[in-house]
């Protein structure tokens, strides 16, 4: 026999139920996923300053009064890791300052940053903190599990976007008094587990919602090409990238020494900025030297200004606004993905985001789980 009561519990709404549902069951489904994508996303915040920590000494030199050219630099890199290829090169203002080169490994698959002396030529480490990362990164976007990964991961963060919207319609108090004001923004630390975890899920999921939401938004982004296209357009961006609309490089042709033009572009044309960052996939294709100052991180550069050349005669490129707008957004949506918008605060905050974005599909598994055994214990005969 069930256990009767004298008053019956108010019945919620349709929307509610429905609200309710959609909030549990796909975040059940997909809970470990999300778990895994957001712990993993969240240690990758941090990676620039890991990676800096780990160089060193191997960072700084004693200023000289030549540098070296860009042709000395790879002959010296393949002189001792022949294996490696160049993928970036990122110059410092600062004179007493290495060269730092990001480089790949085709046959171990594996990423090194390799920190050169500009002046001698020597290579002064190479540190393979970034390889870490790198397989971290890729766990992030895909499970390591290619095409199929990338869709699995893909759906959860959908599905974690439809969470945070039906997460807030469910926080929302009915009534905004003295007593839901507290219940909604203040944790009770000294309750029991139960409605601790209740607190910890409700409480700080609302706290990091807006950048839970931006985390998301902008993976998405990332992912799907139509809806990179339509930030683009709406930032009034054109869609062609800029290596289609450069030259191409011309092999019959003696390129000039692109190390020069770096140390232009950070003492005369952006000379606020500390370091600039060029791309050797982009350089091995086009007729031009395309530099990107700024604060250089893993994905994306804060504060990024661009400055391109000719790298036969050495003449400045103009190109139009619209091709510029076109790799601002893509790189501010790579700055919120990253965290790596407003300086330490917007690591920070990013950081304690992805810390609570983890543990939403846990708290919530256990506000689940309690009352699921609560159902249990009050159907008794």
């Amino acid at each position: 026999m069930k256990k009767t009561t004298s008053k019956k519990k108010k019945k919620k709404s349709l929307f509610n139920r429905i609200v309710a549902w959609i909030h549990l069951w796909p975040s059940i489904v997909s809970g470990i996923i999300l778990v895994f994508v957001c712990l993993t996303g969240t240690i990758i915040v941090y990676g620039d300053e890991i990676m800096d920590f780990t160089a060193g000494d191997a960072k700084y030199v004693e200023a000289g009064e030549s540098r070296i050219s860009s042709e000395e630099i790879v002959e010296n890199l393949k002189k001792e890791y022949p294996d490696y290829m160049i993928s970036e090169y990122v110059f410092f203002k600062d004179p007493e300052r290495s060269i730092r080169i990001r480089a790949f490994n085709r046959k171990e698959v594996s990423l090194a940053m390799i920190y050169m002396n500009p002046y001698t030529g020597e290579i002064l480490k190479k540190d393979s903190t970034i390889h870490f990362f790198f397989v971290t990164a890729h766990l992030h976007a895909s499970l390591l599990a290619g095409e199929v990964g990338h869709w699995i991961v893909t759906i959860s963060t959908i599905i974690f976007v439809i969470s945070c919207i039906t997460g807030l319609i469910l926080w929302w108090p009915k009534r905004w008094n003295k007593t839901t004001r507290q219940a909604s923004f203040t944790i009770k630390w000294k309750a029991k587990f139960k409605r601790l975890n209740y607190d910890l899920h409700n409480v700080y999921g609302f706290y990091s919602l807006l950048l839970c939401l931006v985390l998301s938004v902008t993976g998405l982004i990332i992912f799907f090409p139509s809806l990179s296209n339509l930030t683009i357009k709406a930032t009034g961006g054109e869609l062609t990238h800029l290596t289609d609309v450069l030259p191409k490089q011309d092999t019959t042709k003696v390129s000039k020494n692109m190390v020069p033009f770096a140390y232009e572009v950070l003492e005369k044309e952006h000379n606020n900025k500390k370091m600039v960052s060029i791309w050797n996939y982009d350089q091995q294709k086009l007729g031009a030297y395309v530099f990107t100052s700024g604060k250089v991180g893993l994905k994306s550069i804060e504060n990024a200004d661009l400055a391109i050349y000719n790298r036969y005669t050495g003449e400045k490129i103009n190109v139009g606004e619209k091709l510029i707008k076109h790799e601002t957004t893509e790189n501010i949506v790579w700055q919120l993905h990253m965290g790596q918008w407003w300086g330490q605060f917007g690591k920070l905050s990013t950081f304690l985001a992805g810390i609570v974005a983890t543990s939403l599909p846990i708290t919530g598994f256990l506000i689940w789980w309690g009352r699921r055994k609560k159902k249990k214990k009050s159907s008794v005969i």
